[in-house]
């Protein structure tokens, strides 16, 4: 477990090295001159040969991208072109709206989600999976923002329930950060919720029909205990490696569901960044949340030895 541990890691090194080269390529991948596009219609000659000299966009791209990396082993992820502020420090001032309403955002959709698979493989074919497969393909159908905007406009100017918009530390308060974020929690969980609950039933119901479970079930042994001891933990390996994956559409969805609830998250730095093609700000996002997904699924590979003793690396 030890070395396999060791041998992840050291894994990760080419994976982050082959993401920042891509990351650092879209300055030179982005279609047109990207300091014309940057001085605007206005510039003249000198103001974009000055902006293309302070990208580094004279100089030869290996070496270029070399100062790059070393500042970024460094800790510095750039200066941002439009307000001349380190990248790490907008990041740092933004970063707590995106991890509360991602963290929220899991525990929604572990809560709700793997409770309804286990539920809808027990009574298949009853109505409540019935139900739960219904959920399931609106969740896949509907995109976010639209989830997002019925959420708003029914709980939030309707009912009057929840904020329609922005952020409230949680240092002011559990309650006032639970309001804010519970409407856009719930509009970014609800593809990864019938994600995990088709996941979590699919992978029950394969579960349910082997012979050990048949054997506790004629031995008397309560229901509960057997979906949620024998069976689950034994299941639990895919449903592991699907919250891994969905991870991916957390962080993309985080992006969109920031601009439709105004969260100023590291989500709306982004965006705003690609509208003002502040390419040092996006460079320094993605190559972050890259950093966040390969840990994430280094900590699922890990996570499989704990949950199957049969798996051996």
């Amino acid at each position: 477990m030890f070395a396999y541990a060791i041998r992840r890691i050291l894994a990760t090194i080419p994976v982050m090295a082959i993401v920042a080269l891509f990351v650092f390529s879209l300055l030179y991948l982005a279609p047109g001159d990207p300091a014309a596009i940057i001085a605007g219609d206005q510039a003249t000659p000198a103001d974009v040969d000055r902006i293309r000299i302070s990208l580094g966009l004279d100089r030869p791209f290996l070496i270029r991208f070399g100062e790059w990396a070393w500042q970024v082993l460094n800790g510095d992820l750039g200066v941002s072109i439009f307000t001349n502020l380190p990248v790490t420090h907008m990041i740092s001032q933004r970063i707590e709206p995106t991890l509360s309403l991602m963290s929220l955002t899991l525990i929604f959709s572990i809560s709700f989600a793997i409770p309804m698979g286990v539920l809808a493989a027990w009574k298949q074919g009853a109505w409540i999976d019935r139900v739960v497969m219904v959920v399931a393909v609106l969740g896949f159908s509907v995109p976010v923002f639209v989830v997002g905007y019925i959420l708003a406009y029914a709980f939030a100017l309707q009912l009057d329930w929840f904020p329609v918009q922005g952020y409230t530390p949680i240092s002011v308060g559990i309650l006032p950060w639970f309001q804010n974020l519970a409407l856009p929690s719930l509009a970014l969980g609800l593809a990864f919720i019938a994600l995990l609950a088709r996941i979590t039933r699919a992978t029950m119901l394969e579960v349910l029909s082997q012979d050990y479970v048949r054997t506790a079930k004629a031995k008397g042994v309560d229901q509960r205990a057997i979906l949620f001891v024998h069976a689950l933990k034994n299941a639990a390996v895919p449903i592991v490696t699907i919250i891994g994956i969905g991870f991916a559409g957390l962080i993309g969805g985080a992006v969109v569901t920031e601009s439709v609830f105004a969260i100023p998250g590291v989500g709306r730095l982004v965006v705003d960044a690609i509208l003002r093609r502040d390419y040092p700000v996006i460079q320094g996002v993605v190559l972050m949340f890259s950093f966040v997904y390969v840990l994430v699924n280094l900590a699922v590979d890990l996570l499989y030895t704990l949950f199957d003793p049969r798996i051996r690396y």
